[in-house]
């Protein structure tokens, strides 16, 4: 039976308006954000609370016993070396000052003697040492220029003379430490005389560096015996990091990487670079009650002193420390990532549709993931995927999430 034309209008028509009335009756897409994959470089980092401290200390304790006089300075007092006056002790009476006391003393020199020749024969190697990496350092500067030399053998060059230089300043520090040692011990040997009066001379000590006082441990008058401690002292200019991170992370840091230092309360962030990952872990228990294994990483300021002066022993910071750095790998945003059935999935845009997508997860950072299998180049992503949405789902992009890398 042919229909006629009017028949088929009709029909067409009707199927027409179900259709409609059913497109109606679905619900309407699910509003997403997305975001695109791109190929680019990647920096893996690992971010850690840390503290500062100052580089090098010392603790003055006294040379002989006696009396000591009320120590009238305050933690944060600035030191002149040689001038300011730290402590003041009335030695014991003389006919305490034996013989067995005086052979201690002179074994105290000899020990103070030795130490000094030790630090001298440090500093010397050490100057070798910096004059070596000093040169290295301007080929590859050199080399750098003309294209000729990798970016990470120029860093390590910059790192090695970088840290040739903290060492000699460590161990400058350590012989003026020495020499200060060997002077009060002989001062302090001159005291067993045979003249009384020269005997109850008051024992003066003066301060070995330039710095500010950092604690003072005998404040008041009281009676004191030789090696007592009395005070610390440190240059709080020469600051240094101290970051404790995970033992699985430790041992993917290597000295010289670059460190990012934030929320120390400053304007800006600050730069450092790791000198050191210390050989020895700990056991920290953290805050979920957990036993971790920590290692402490220990990073130098590269920023000018100015930059951060109000920073002083101890203070908190955070520490964002370069791993590895990826060139020309597939990046997609973390919040693109869940897991489904143990494994890494995305939700990738297609024809409107929602798409289940499995991937292959490399490097991370606090933003990005490497993605070493499921996607291409160009593909659009949704992020933050809420549990409404699955495979299939109609969804509409609003937005494009495509945060620093």
């Amino acid at each position: 039976m042919k229909l006629s034309l009017k028949t088929m209008i009709a029909a067409l028509l009707l199927l027409a308006a179900a259709a409609v009335a059913v497109t109606s009756l679905l619900p309407p897409p699910i509003e997403v954000e997305t975001s695109t994959v791109i190929r680019g470089s990647l920096t893996v980092t690992v971010r850690e609370d840390g503290r500062t401290r100052i580089r090098e200390k010392y603790v003055v304790s006294a040379p002989v016993s006696g009396r000591l006089a009320r120590i009238d300075l305050q933690e944060g007092d600035a030191l002149t070396a040689s001038e300011s006056v730290l402590a003041v002790i009335l030695p014991s009476e003389p006919e305490l000052l034996d013989a067995r006391a005086q052979a201690e003393a002179q074994a105290r020199i000899d020990a103070a003697a030795a130490h000094v020749s030790r630090s001298e024969a440090t500093v010397g190697q050490i100057q070798v040492q910096l004059d070596l990496a000093e040169a290295e350092f301007a080929r590859a500067e050199e080399l750098m220029q003309k294209n000729s030399i990798s970016h990470a053998d120029h860093d390590a060059a910059r790192a090695a003379f970088h840290a040739a230089q903290q060492s000699l300043s460590a161990a400058g520090f350590d012989r003026r430490i020495a020499e200060f040692e060997l002077e009060m011990n002989q001062a302090a040997a001159r005291q067993f005389v045979d003249d009384p009066q020269a005997s109850a001379d008051p024992f003066t000590i003066h301060a070995p560096i330039t710095g500010r006082v950092l604690r003072v441990f005998q404040k008041s008058s009281t009676v004191v015996s030789p090696a007592t401690p009395l005070l610390e002292i440190g240059d709080p200019r020469n600051l240094e990091v101290e970051i404790d991170v995970l033992s699985t992370d430790a041992v993917r840091i290597q000295p010289g990487a670059d460190v990012l230092i934030d929320h120390w309360g400053g304007a800006q962030p600050l730069h450092a670079r790791v000198r050191v990952i210390e050989p020895a872990a700990f056991t920290q228990v953290s805050s979920l009650g957990v036993e971790e294994q920590r290692v402490n990483v220990i990073a130098d300021f590269l920023d000018p002193q100015e930059q951060y002066t109000s920073l002083g022993d101890g203070y908190r910071v955070e520490g964002q420390i370069t791993i590895e750095r990826l060139d020309d790998v597939l990046l997609i945003p973390n919040s693109a990532l869940f897991r489904h059935r143990h494994e890494w999935h995305v939700l990738t845009l297609r024809d409107g549709r929602a798409v289940l997508t499995p991937v292959t997860v490399g490097q991370q950072n606090e933003s990005h993931a490497e993605i070493t299998a499921g996607l291409q180049q160009g593909e659009t992503v949704i992020v933050y995927p809420s549990d409404r949405i699955a495979d299939g789902t109609r969804v509409q992009p609003v937005s494009v999430d495509q945060p620093d890398r």
